[in-house]
């Protein structure tokens, strides 16, 4: 038979940052971001991440990091001169 693991409440969180960022929700990713960051480390002190589960989340947080660097409302023209 098949065995299902216990959703993590995290995976969750990312997805919803996920759906944001894939309908351009600007504000909702960012604060997607911010709560599935705080989540992550108040799960890490608290030991319910595993080494290996807290390596792959902490990675996908940073990817997610990376290509929200620029993601703003301000100075987006800024951001233009120097990608352009």
């Amino acid at each position: 038979m098949f065995f299902h693991r216990k959703k993590n409440p995290l995976d969750d969180k990312l997805n919803e940052l996920q759906m944001n960022l894939e309908n351009n929700y600007k504000d909702l990713a960012i604060f997607a971001r911010k709560e599935a960051d705080a989540m992550y480390s108040q799960m890490k002190a608290e030991g319910r991440l595993k080494e290996k589960e807290a390596l792959a989340y902490r990675k996908r947080l940073d990817d997610y990091a990376k290509k929200m660097e620029h993601y703003d409302h301000t100075n987006i023209s800024n951001f233009l001169k120097e990608r352009y």
